[in-house]
């Protein structure tokens, strides 16, 4: 009699009846349970996976918010207005005015932490020589994120000499750009409207008044572009006057509230450009 250890306990085997054949082979089947059982009982390892590092993560999150922040800074804009009446909005309300309109528009583009200042220096009836006064007599900053400038037509409508203009105006556009810091890019020009297409304008020689501002456009815009400077044409929606009664104002001669609306969309473009 043959007894074998295995973990199943002992197993008898009558080797009188077995040849060694089928004795070996059931020794090894019993060896490899027994493997097999002793295997079973050991504990697999686990593969070592570092630590989640979220410092750089955390670095990302700061740098997200500085950001953010930079973006969201309030920042102050102080916008000028020079001119006459088409400034200072004849027969309008305070906020039809097309200065008031250009500060609004800005609002609606820029963040709501933004703030816009406007000052006007503008009178119904100045010439280039009542401004030139007015802005000698005047304590301005030169601090100005941007600022505007209409004026001649009552140069014009009072029969001013042309070289007046041709003088005073070049002097104006050096005074507003040594308002806005010295930066030229900070001023925008505007043309003079044309009141010949307004029921005031019908009364008094027509084509005698549009020959006249045209030639006044004409000096402004040519000393912009050969100084590189913003020039913002606006004479064409006046000339619809006449077609469009709704572009006059109740005085029958000045811009209406849409009048100064139109304009706004032509100026704003480049106001955008010249202050962000």
């Amino acid at each position: 009699m043959i007894f074998i250890c295995s973990s199943q306990g002992l197993i008898l085997l009558d080797s009188m009846h077995l040849n060694k054949k089928l004795l070996y082979l059931l020794i090894g089947k019993i060896l490899l349970l027994s493997i097999t059982a002793l295997s079973c009982n050991q504990k697999a390892e686990v593969p070592y996976v570092e630590p989640y590092n979220a410092i750089g993560d955390d670095e990302d999150e700061e740098e997200e918010e500085e950001e953010e922040e930079e973006e969201t800074t309030a920042r102050t804009f102080k916008i000028l207005a020079l001119g006459d009446s088409y400034t200072i909005g004849q027969s309008v309300c305070t906020s039809c005015r097309f200065p008031e309109q250009l500060k609004d528009s800005l609002i609606n583009n820029f963040n709501d932490q933004d703030t816009f200042s406007l000052e006007i220096i503008a009178q119904t009836g100045w010439t280039t020589t009542n401004l030139k006064s007015a802005i000698a007599s005047t304590n301005l900053p030169s601090d100005f994120d941007l600022v505007t400038l209409l004026i001649g037509v009552n140069n014009q409508y009072q029969n001013k000499p042309f070289s007046l203009y041709e003088t005073e105006f070049i002097e104006l556009v050096d005074t507003a750009i040594a308002l806005v810091g010295g930066e030229s890019s900070r001023l925008i020009v505007v043309s003079i409207p044309d009141y010949a297409y307004t029921p005031f304008g019908q009364n008094t020689n027509p084509e005698t008044i549009s020959a006249a501002l045209e030639t006044y456009n004409n000096y402004a815009q040519d000393y912009c572009t050969a100084n590189g400077l913003s020039y913002v044409y606006i004479t064409d929606i006046t000339q619809e006057g006449l077609n469009n009664p709704d572009l006059v104002a109740t005085d029958n001669l000045h811009p209406s509230t849409l009048a100064y609306t139109k304009f706004v969309k032509r100026i704003l473009p480049f106001a955008i450009e010249k202050i962000e």
